[in-house]
């Protein structure tokens, strides 16, 4: 009887093992699974590329076209050497803005006083595109963290 039961546990153990195997090797696919399922942290929330009323290039109409970013985490996340850049290349850097947990802010093309809602590119013309353009959130190391496109480019 001595030899079934120790057969009997080293099956066991057998069957064990390999549980715990193919339980580590299964891991890492579902957590990288879930990590593509999940929002970005900072995302691009809104884009108004169409200024509303009459676009003849005043500050007003400038401050009309903007992009909003929206913290989506529970913490302050410090935005200084982030970029957002239109298919143009036009490129807008962040300094020390700090945006705080679950908080949007919004970047507007004109001349303005920045506050924690508001940024302002103090730009004298039109960034975004109005029929087709991707705005391109990127990090201080230049990875894309998040973009949004409308419209249809044509070449």
């Amino acid at each position: 009887m001595s030899s079934a039961s120790s057969s009997v546990r080293r099956i066991a153990a057998a069957v064990l093992a390999a549980g715990t195997v193919v339980g580590a090797a299964a891991l890492p696919a579902a957590a990288q699974d879930r990590g593509h399922q999940q929002r970005p942290r900072v995302e691009i929330s809104r884009v108004q590329a169409v200024s509303p009323g009459r676009e003849d290039r005043s500050n007003r109409s400038l401050n009309g076209e903007w992009v909003e970013i929206t913290n989506t985490t529970r913490n302050p996340i410090n935005l200084r050497g982030w970029t957002l850049r239109d298919d143009d290349g036009n490129r807008y850097r962040f300094d020390n803005v700090r945006i705080n947990s679950r908080a949007t802010i919004r970047i507007h093309t004109g001349t303005g006083r920045n506050t924690r809602t508001d940024l302002f590119q103090n730009r004298r013309d039109y960034v975004w595109d109005n029929r087709a353009d991707t705005a391109t959130l990127r990090d201080d190391r230049g990875r894309t963290i998040d973009t949004e496109s409308w419209g249809r480019r044509h070449h």
